[in-house]
This record gives C-alpha cells, sequence and structure tokens, in this order.
C-alpha cells in the first residue's frame, strides 16, 4: 500500500509539475528599432550618433547609443505597457528619464512616438 501512495505522489507531482507554462509575449514591440542622426558641431565638423533599442519578450532589453561608430552608452531597460504605451526604464543611467512611447505607422514605417508625435526610434 506504501507503494501505492508513493507511485500516486509521484505521478502527481509530475503532472503539476508539466501543467505550467510561460506565457508566449507577441507584443508588436519586441525586435529592433533604431534612431539616427548627424549633430554638426561647428564650421564642417559633424558627429554621427545611432541609438538603438533592442525589446526581448521577457519585458528587459538593450540600449545602444554610437558617436561616430564608437560605443558610447549600453545599458539593460525594462519596458512596460499601461494603456497602449510604452514606459522604458533605464535603470543603469540615473539622469535618463523613462521614455514613454507608442508605435505609430506612418506610411510603410512603424515609429515609436512619444505623445507630441516626436520619433525616439524606427523599427529595423
Amino acid at each position: 500500500m506504501k507503494k501505492m501512495y508513493s507511485f500516486l505522489a509521484i505521478v502527481a507531482i509530475l503532472l503539476v509539475s508539466n501543467c505550467s507554462e510561460i506565457p508566449e509575449n507577441n507584443d508588436p514591440v519586441i525586435g529592433i528599432w533604431s534612431h539616427e542622426e548627424v549633430q554638426y558641431t561647428g564650421k564642417s565638423s559633424e558627429t554621427h550618433v545611432r541609438t538603438e533599442w533592442i525589446f526581448n519578450d521577457a519585458y528587459l532589453g538593450r540600449h545602444h547609443r554610437y558617436q561616430n561608430d564608437e560605443l558610447e552608452v549600453i545599458t539593460d531597460f525594462s519596458w512596460k505597457t499601461v494603456n497602449g504605451d510604452y514606459i522604458i526604464s533605464y535603470p543603469g543611467l540615473e539622469n535618463k528619464p523613462d521614455d514613454i512611447v507608442h508605435i505609430a505607422k506612418h506610411d510603410k514605417m512603424e515609429l515609436l512616438e512619444d505623445n507630441s508625435g516626436n520619433s525616439l526610434a524606427e523599427r529595423e
């Protein structure tokens, strides 16, 4: 009888442990977003700045900023959705405020825009 209870306990443990499944995150923000700009710093001097965000399905991501092809900033970020907006928090950058954006479609491009219509990034 002891063997029967042990066997049933093992079966119950296996059934319970196999039932939990991590839900799949198919949020449309997942992927790589970037922004490129040229900053004119003097008479004929210019600086190329590329900023990118890599969103993953675990509500985390990686943020890079390149200046003239040299890595200037690299940090992790977290993101969440609230009422259709994405709130991007940068815990590794104390002086950088959260970005609050939403996905906007213009022609065939997808952009991350703030509520004023300013573009943060474009989907790659």
